[in-house]
C-alpha cells in the first residue's frame, strides 16, 4: 500500500458549514463537493483552521467526516480530515473514524493549551494519534502562528519516521522560507511538504513548493493555477501580478474579519457554508457589499470560482 499520497496540487482547506443559529449545518457538504470538484479542485482539507476545528466537537467532527465521504466520493475528491487537538483522546477517536471513512490521509496539529515541551514529546503525540489509523498516510500541521508550538520542522522529519510509520509530511504553514528549504531538504522525495500560506505560494515555489493547502482555493483556485503556470513557464512578471491580486484580495477580506468574509463570498457562490463561529465575528451585509465590489475590481468575474451549472431536468 502507497502510504506517501501525492499532494503536487492545490488542496482546499474547506469551511465547515453552520445554520444561521451556528448549528452544524451537514447537509450543505454534497453542494461544497461538487462546488469544488467543478472548479477543478481534486483534494480538500477538512475540519483544519478553515474549518474551524477548535470550534466544533468531537461529535461535529464524526458527523462531518460521516457527511463528507459520500459527497467526495460523489464528487472525486480526496478527503484529507484533520484529527489534532488539545484532547488526544478526542484525537485518537477521529483518527479512527477516518480511516474507516476510508479517508486518503489525515493530519493533526500540535496541542497547544498544554503544549508539548520537546521535539520529542511533539513527535509522541502525532505518533499515538497515527497509530490508531496506521492504514492511513499522516501529515503533521505545523501552524506555530496558532498554537505558539514551534520546533525546527527539519529536525521532526528526521525523528518522526521512525516512530510514526505512515508518515506522509508535513502541512507547512509557517512563513519561514528557510525554515521550509530546510526541510524540504531532509524530506527530499520521501515527504511531501505542502505549503499553507496562500499570499506567499509564489515566494514557496520559488523555495521548492510542489503543492499547497489553503483556504483561498475555495474561491479562487484559478488564480492559482495561473500563478503556477506562469512561474513554470518562466513568466515571473505575470507569476509576481497574480500574487499582487492574491494579497490584495487577502487583505480586503481580513479587514472585515477573514474567515467570516471568506463563508460570506462562499455563500454569494452559491455555497451556504453559514456564518463564523464565535469568538470570531461576520461581516455585516454592507461589508460584504464592499468586498464584492472589491474583489470585481480585483477581476473576480476573470479568475474566481464560478458556481456549478444546473443539471437540466
Amino acid at each position: 500500500m502507497n502510504l506517501r499520497p501525492s499532494l503536487h496540487e492545490l488542496v482546499a482547506a474547506t469551511h465547515s458549514p453552520f445554520h444561521e443559529d451556528g448549528s452544524l449545518a451537514p447537509e450543505v457538504v454534497p453542494a461544497q463537493a461538487a462546488f469544488l470538484a467543478a472548479n477543478g479542485v481534486r483534494t480538500v482539507f477538512i475540519t483544519g483552521s478553515t474549518g474551524e476545528s477548535h470550534s466544533l466537537g468531537c461529535g461535529e467532527k464524526l458527523a462531518l467526516y460521516d457527511a463528507w465521504e459520500p459527497a467526495a466520493r460523489a464528487a472525486g475528491l480526496r478527503v484529507i480530515a484533520h484529527v489534532g487537538g488539545n484532547c488526544l483522546e478526542d484525537a485518537k477517536v477521529l483518527a479512527r473514524a477516518a480511516e474507516t471513512h476510508g479517508f486518503a490521509a489525515i493530519s493533526a496539529l500540535s496541542p497547544s493549551y498544554y503544549k508539548p515541551g520537546t521535539l520529542s514529546a511533539l513527535v509522541d503525540c502525532c505518533a499515538a494519534i497515527a497509530a490508531e489509523a496506521s492504514g492511513t498516510p499522516f501529515f503533521y500541521y505545523d501552524i506555530p502562528v496558532l498554537t505558539g508550538v514551534s520546533f525546527p520542522m527539519e529536525k521532526f522529519l528526521l525523528e518522526a519516521p521512525a516512530r510514526i510509520p505512515t508518515l506522509a509530511g508535513i502541512k507547512f504553514t509557517n512563513p519561514d522560507l528557510v525554515s521550509y528549504r530546510r526541510a524540504l531538504e531532509v524530506a527530499e522525495d520521501r515527504f511531501d511538504i505542502p505549503w499553507g500560506v496562500d499570499e506567499m505560494l509564489l515566494a514557496a515555489l520559488g523555495t521548492g513548493a510542489r503543492g499547497g493547502v489553503g483556504s483561498t482555493y475555495n474561491w479562487a483556485p484559478g488564480l492559482y493555477r495561473g500563478l503556477i503556470a506562469a512561474f513554470d513557464a518562466g513568466a515571473f512578471d505575470e507569476a509576481r501580478r497574480l500574487q499582487g491580486i492574491s494579497i490584495a484580495m487577502i487583505d480586503a477580506m481580513a479587514a472585515i474579519g477573514f474567515l467570516g468574509a471568506a463563508k460570506a463570498l462562499m455563500a454569494k457562490l452559491g455555497v451556504p457554508v453559514g456564518p463564523a463561529r464565535l469568538p470570531l465575528g461576520n461581516p455585516t451585509s454592507l461589508q460584504v457589499e464592499a468586498l464584492m465590489e472589491r474583489l470585481d475590481e480585483l477581476g473576480f468575474q476573470e479568475w474566481g470560482a464560478k458556481a456549478p451549472a444546473m443539471e437540466q431536468t
